[in-house]
């Protein structure tokens, strides 16, 4: 009995030591706290005016100060500082008539080895409440909250960095279709091929749409699973919000996981008639710069990389391209003509020719010593493609063209420049034949 009454004691002065300790560790470095008082339900909206001037997402050890967000001391979600000083918008959910207080706390346990110390950043919030007869609360209040990949947490990679909606109106009501843009992608097409069929390195995924009758109850909803499923959505909710976990390294996702860390960037609304999901990062061009620093990171940057080596050069080197049209069972791919000569974006390998309808975009990198203002013509080219696994060869259908949109150059800080070329008009451009060129003065 003595021996386990000294047994207990022990335990119970082990416990004291523990929490004592507890109480006495430092508590995270409140960066910002701001107030509101609701006369009634919201959605809440914050900008995080955050600087961090050390922060330097392409250098190992100084990417980026990490933020807790907590409203009214629950936590809400983290926000890595990815692009540095700059304001960052967020949703906090759904919050009832009265007094609520939000904080947004540095993380030392995801924060950059090289920025935990005080003052490694500063920052301070705007809160804005979106009222319930605003027009964008309900596409606020069903966006998707996007849980981390558990590959991805603490190592800076694959944030899913801006979020954006489309609307269209249906016979029921309206459907709207969530996607993010993830600073990179770790898994699926390499780097070079993305450049050259996609005309950037970032991973842009549709997750979730969800369909509303006019009263605002849910009709139908869906997210893109594993391989590019289209899978019902019967996972939980925080208020109205679906929770969503990637769990691929192409960032698909599930309706369930067990990663804690979750972000939710606030959705901005964008009409892609007419355009590429790549405006999107042209109307938020720090993507660009997200993107190559991260690229520069992971050491896919060379000065003048072979085909097939999942590098580039610099993304600055590049000629972007967006057309729109119909590519049918046929392949289509661009030239540049820069200094006398002409630089195909698909390099000579098939896998690097873009199959798909619509609007679409390419980067050609130019040769060391060309200049963008070497480029005077572009050209668009087909070419015969075999058909997927099982089906029957039949001639191909061409390319019909009706636009070229726009043909830019990144400028020194990863900015879109001009476009130096617009066309539009109706072209027929078939494998063999001659391609449609087009010139920039």
């Amino acid at each position: 009995m003595k021996r386990a009454a000294s047994f207990a004691l022990l335990a119970i002065l082990a416990a004291a030591v523990l929490d004592g300790r507890a109480q006495n560790r430092a508590a995270p470095a409140v960066l910002a706290e701001q107030s509101i008082d609701l006369t009634r339900a919201a959605e809440l909206r914050a900008v995080i005016s955050a600087q961090c001037r050390e922060c330097a997402w392409d250098a190992v050890g100084r990417e980026a100060v990490t933020l807790v967000i907590r409203v009214d001391g629950q936590y809400s979600q983290h926000l890595p500082l990815v692009h540095g000083s700059a304001d960052y918008e967020v949703v906090l959910g759904a919050l009832e008539p009265g007094r609520h207080l939000v904080r947004a706390e540095v993380d030392p346990a995801t924060t950059a080895m090289g920025l935990r110390s005080d003052g490694a950043a500063a920052a301070k919030l705007t809160l804005t409440p979106v009222f319930q007869d605003a027009a964008e609360h309900l596409p606020l209040a069903l966006a998707p909250i996007v849980y981390a990949r558990p590959n991805t947490v603490g190592k800076f990679t694959d944030v899913p960095a801006l979020m954006w909606y489309e609307r269209e109106p249906t016979e029921r009501g309206v459907l709207y279709r969530y996607s993010v843009i993830f600073t990179n992608e770790d898994g699926g097409t390499p780097t070079d091929r993305l450049m050259a069929t996609w005309g950037r390195t970032t991973d842009i995924e549709y997750i979730y749409s969800i369909e509303v009758d006019r009263a605002g109850g849910i009709v139908s909803e869906e997210y893109q699973g594993p391989e590019h499923r289209i899978v019902p959505f019967r996972g939980k909710r925080d208020g109205r919000h679906p929770l969503l976990w990637v769990s691929t390294d192409n960032n698909m996702v599930r309706d369930a996981g067990e990663v804690s860390i979750r972000f939710a960037p606030a959705p901005k609304m964008a009409d892609l008639r007419n355009v590429s999901r790549e405006a999107v990062m042209d109307a938020n061009p720090w993507l660009y710069a997200v993107m190559a620093q991260e690229l520069r990171r992971e050491g896919k940057i060379a000065d003048d990389p072979p085909p097939g080596q999942d590098k580039i050069p610099d993304p600055r080197r590049f000629v972007y391209v967006e057309a729109c049209g119909d590519v049918g069972n046929t392949a289509v791919a661009f030239a540049v003509h820069a200094g006398g000569a002409w630089v195909a974006s698909d390099r000579g390998s098939s896998q690097h020719r873009i199959t798909r309808d619509g609007c679409f975009r390419s980067a050609t990198p130019l040769p060391v010593g060309r200049l963008a203002a070497d480029v005077d013509a572009v050209r668009v080219l087909a070419y015969e493609r075999p058909p997927a696994e099982g089906n029957p060869t039949v001639p191909p259908t061409g390319v019909r063209l009706t636009r070229i949109s726009k043909v830019f150059v990144l400028d020194e800080r990863y900015v879109p420049g001009p476009a130096l070329l617009s066309w539009q008009g109706t072209a027929l451009i078939r494998p063999g034949g001659e391609p449609l060129e087009v010139a920039l003065r």
